[in-house]
C-alpha cells in the first residue's frame, strides 16, 4: 500500500453541530469538575504539598508501572487481531487513545482512525471489524465482571461497606444481563438474526427523534459478526481473557501504589476498598460525558476514596491525579507520537494482508484447494 493510500484511509468525517455541542458541554463539565467539585474536597495548595513527597524513589516506581500498564493495553489488542505484531499494537493503541481522549465525537473518530492504520497494514474489513467488536466485548465484561470481583472480595473481608456494595451488585446485575445476551446470541444464528433485528429496532427508535435514519440490517450483521467471533475466540480466547484482565488489574495496581505513596495507608483504606471504588469508577468511563471520562472518573475516585473516615483528603486528591496523569495525560503526547511514526513507517504498509492472519491463511487454503486437482491430474 503506497503512502498516499494509506494517508486517504485516514477518517475525514465532517463534524456535526450536535457534536460540537457535546464537545462543549463535555468541557463545560470539565471545568465546573475541576474548579467547583474538587476543591470542595481539598484545596489545591495542600494537594500539591502533598504531590510534592514524592520521593525519587517513588516517583520511577511509578514511571515504571505506568510503562508496565500501557504495555498490558497493547498486549490486549494484539490478542484481538490475528498477524498484528506488538509494535502495531503499541502505534494504533495509543494513536486511537488519544483521539478519542481528546476530540470532539472522539470515540467515533478513533474507530475510524483504528480502521485506517489496520487496513494500511493489509487487514481486510472484516478482521477490522471482529477486531473492533471482540475487543469490545471483552472490555465491556471486564468492566462489568470487576464490581462482581469486588462484591466477593469485601464479602470475604468483612468490608460491607453499603455503598460500596450496592455499587459492586449493579455492575453484578449489568454483567449476568450482558452474559444472557450473549448465550442468546451465539446459540443459533437464528436468534442471533432475531436479537439483530430486535436491537436495530431499539437503536432506530432511540435515532428517529433526532431525524436520524433507521438502522437496517442488524441482523443479518450479528450473524456474519457470530460467524467471525466464533472462528477468533476458538484461537484467542485464552489470551483475550487473560490480556483484558492482566490490563485492568495493571491500571488498578497503579492507582493503589499512587494512593500508598501519597501516605493513604492500608488502615486508612484498604487495597479491597479501593478496588471497589476502581470498579465502580470504571464503569463511569463507559458514560461518554467528557473525552476519555476526564474529570468524571476523577471525581468518582475522589468521592469514592472520600467517602471513608480519613482525614486524609488532599493525599488522595493528589493520588488520584497523578494516577490520572499516569494512566490519562501521558497518552496524548505519546498517541501524537504514534501517528507521527504510523505515517513515516512505510515498511508496514501492504497491499495483501499479513502473514498468520485469518485473511491470509483462507487465501492460502483457497489456493492449496485450486492447486489440488492439477497435482491429481500430473
Amino acid at each position: 500500500m503506497s503512502e498516499q493510500t494509506a494517508a486517504s484511509a485516514a477518517p475525514r468525517k465532517k463534524l456535526k453541530p450536535s457534536q460540537i455541542v457535546t464537545f462543549i458541554f463535555g468541557m463545560v463539565v470539565v471545568v465546573l469538575i475541576f474548579t467547583v467539585a474538587i476543591p470542595k474536597f481539598a484545596d489545591y495548595g495542600d494537594v500539591w504539598d502533598a504531590m510534592k513527597t514524592l520521593t525519587p524513589i517513588e516517583f520511577w516506581s511509578l514511571m515504571a508501572v505506568m510503562i508496565f500498564n500501557l504495555y498490558t493495553y497493547w498486549l490486549a489488542n494484539q490478542a484481538g487481531l490475528i498477524g498484528m505484531t506488538i509494535g502495531q499494537s503499541a502505534v494504533m493503541t495509543q494513536t486511537s487513545t488519544t483521539v478519542a481522549n481528546t476530540l470532539p465525537a472522539g470515540g467515533a473518530v478513533a474507530v475510524g482512525m483504528t480502521a485506517a492504520m489496520l487496513n494500511s497494514w493489509g487487514f481486510t474489513a472484516g478482521e477490522i471489524t471482529l477486531f473492533v467488536g471482540v475487543t469490545g466485548i471483552w472490555n465491556i465484561f471486564a468492566k462489568l465482571g470487576m464490581p462482581m470481583i469486588a462484591l466477593v472480595l469485601l464479602v470475604l473481608t468483612g468490608h460491607t461497606d453499603p455503598a460500596l456494595m450496592s455499587a459492586a451488585a449493579i455492575g453484578a446485575v449489568f454483567l449476568v444481563g450482558a452474559i444472557v445476551l450473549l448465550v442468546l446470541v451465539f446459540r443459533s444464528e437464528e436468534m442471533a438474526r432475531k436479537i439483530g433485528d430486535w436491537l436495530g429496532r431499539v437503536l432506530s427508535s432511540v435515532k428517529k427523534p433526532f431525524g436520524k435514519q433507521p438502522v437496517e440490517g442488524m441482523g443479518e450483521r450479528t450473524v456474519k459478526f457470530r460467524r467471525e467471533t466464533i472462528i477468533l475466540t476458538k484461537r484467542r480466547w485464552f489470551m483475550l481473557t487473560w490480556t483484558t484482565l492482566l490490563s485492568q488489574i495493571a491500571l488498578f495496581f497503579v492507582l493503589l501504589l499512587c494512593l500508598r505513596h501519597m501516605s493513604v495507608a492500608d488502615a486508612q483504606i484498604p487495597a479491597v476498598e479501593i478496588f471497589a471504588v476502581y470498579t465502580f469508577s470504571r464503569l463511569l468511563s463507559a458514560i461518554p460525558i467528557t473525552p476519555g471520562g476526564v474529570g468524571v472518573i476523577d471525581l468518582g475516585y475522589i468521592a469514592g476514596l472520600s467517602a471513608f473516615d480519613t482525614p486524609e483528603k488532599a493525599q488522595i486528591v493528589a493520588a488520584v491525579l497523578i494516577f490520572r496523569v499516569l494512566t490519562y495525560g501521558i497518552q496524548i503526547p505519546l498517541g501524537a507520537f504514534t501517528y507521527v511514526y504510523w505515517r513515516r513507517k512505510k515498511s508496514w504498509l501492504r497491499d495483501t494482508p499479513p502473514p498468520g492472519s485469518i485473511a491470509a491463511e483462507l487465501e492460502a487454503s483457497r489456493g492449496d484447494a485450486d492447486a489440488a486437482p492439477e497435482a491429481s491430474l500430473a
